[in-house]
């Protein structure tokens, strides 16, 4: 099991809401309104890892052992809300969600692939990883600034964790599981590798989800400013080429280091997932 070694490795670097960030460093003069609503979005969204964590319990019925680690997961998530939510509290009480307006994310996800969900997943915290890196860096008020880097510290963490589980995953079943994983793993790596090709910025909080509320079926949809994600991507945090890219290099070395391949770019993972395909449909 990885959940214990896992839980044992985050308590230890887990971070106290009341010591662990600088309040009294608040520098108002710093936090522009513009700003404020922003964090008042991220809460919000953060706020989705309950019905995210309900898809992976019901999807992953038959591993005790991930359902476990979704316990420490689902705080740390969970946790990062509640820390922007007190920061609004404390500074800018007119932007705290509404309890309304937090149980709208909370909507059923359609049942999908358990391993396309997983390395979806894994991807997204490697993306939320930067884009709470550059947010550290577009705001200007010091307690803010040390929030978004703590969290997403914990984002690189869940990346890290989920990763430990694609690896096992591998080594499970027998040689005709193992191909259908790794294809799993290359067909979404693929598309999340490939982002400064779409319009659509590619996260799991902004993909759709359930076939019977199209369009309005992804998180972002169910946020007071559903379009709020793309503007502090291209015109506030300026989450641009270069650090797409490095979300790209980022998600192709770890496919490459779990594949036993080298892949320098998505159009040669993409290869490898086409070489896959083959396979399986020979088997």
């Amino acid at each position: 099991m990885l959940y214990p070694e896992l839980f044992k490795s985050m308590e230890a670097v887990r971070w106290n809401m009341a010591h662990d960030i600088p309040w009294d460093d608040f520098d108002g003069s710093k936090l522009t309104d513009e700003q404020a609503y922003t964090i008042k979005m991220n809460a919000i969204t953060e706020w989705a890892a309950l019905p995210a964590t309900e898809m992976f319990l019901r999807d992953n019925r038959d591993d005790s052992d991930f359902c476990a680690f979704m316990s420490v997961w689902f705080f740390e998530e969970q946790k990062h809300s509640l820390v922007l939510i007190e920061y609004l509290r404390r500074f800018r009480p007119e932007l705290v969600p509404t309890e309304e307006e937090l149980h709208k994310v909370r909507f059923e996800f359609d049942p999908a692939p358990a391993m396309e969900t997983l390395m979806l997943h894994f991807c997204g915290e490697i993306r939320l990883n930067h884009w709470y890196r550059r947010a550290a860096e577009w705001h200007t008020e010091p307690v803010i600034k040390a929030i978004y880097q703590i969290v997403a510290q914990d984002e690189a963490r869940h990346a890290g964790a989920y990763l430990r589980y694609m690896r096992r995953a591998l080594k499970l079943g027998d040689e005709q599981a193992e191909l259908e994983t790794r294809l799993a793993f290359s067909k979404i790596g693929v598309l999340m590798a490939s982002a400064h090709r779409t319009a659509q910025a590619l996260h799991p909080t902004n993909l759709h989800v359930n076939k019977s509320m199209f369009p309005n079926d992804t998180v972002q949809s169910k946020l007071p400013s559903p379009g709020w994600l793309e503007n502090w991507l291209d015109n506030q945090i300026r989450f641009d080429k270069e650090w797409e890219g490095k979300v790209s290099t980022r998600i192709l070395h770890n496919m490459s280091l779990l594949m036993g391949e080298d892949f320098e770019s998505p159009s040669a993972l993409n290869r490898y997932r086409k070489d896959l395909s083959k396979k399986i449909v020979v088997a």
